[in-house]
C-alpha cells in the first residue's frame, strides 16, 4: 500500500528490504532506536529535516508531501 501510495504521489523513495539485506536491518535498527516494525519510513524533507513514520499513516505522510484533501 505504501509504494503504490508514493507511486501514485509522484513521491521518490528508495526502498529497503530489511529482511533480505543485512545492511539495511542493520541501518533500520540504528535509525529506529531498534524497531523492526514494517513499513518504518524515513522521509527527509526539502530542508534536510527527517521525519519518522511507523506503519502506513497516510494522514501523516499526507501532512509530510503537502497534499491536501
Amino acid at each position: 500500500m505504501l509504494k503504490d501510495y508514493l507511486l501514485e504521489k509522484k513521491v521518490q523513495f528508495t526502498e529497503k528490504l530489511v529482511d533480505q539485506d543485512e545492511a539495511a536491518k542493520t541501518e533500520m535498527l540504528n535509525v529506529s532506536g531498534g524497531f523492526m516494525g514494517v513499513p518504518y519510513i524515513v522521509m527527509v524533507k526539502d530542508d534536510g529535516t527527517t521525519e519518522k513514520i511507523v506503519g502506513f499513516d497516510k494522514g501523516k505522510l499526507d501532512q509530510i508531501i503537502g497534499v491536501t484533501q
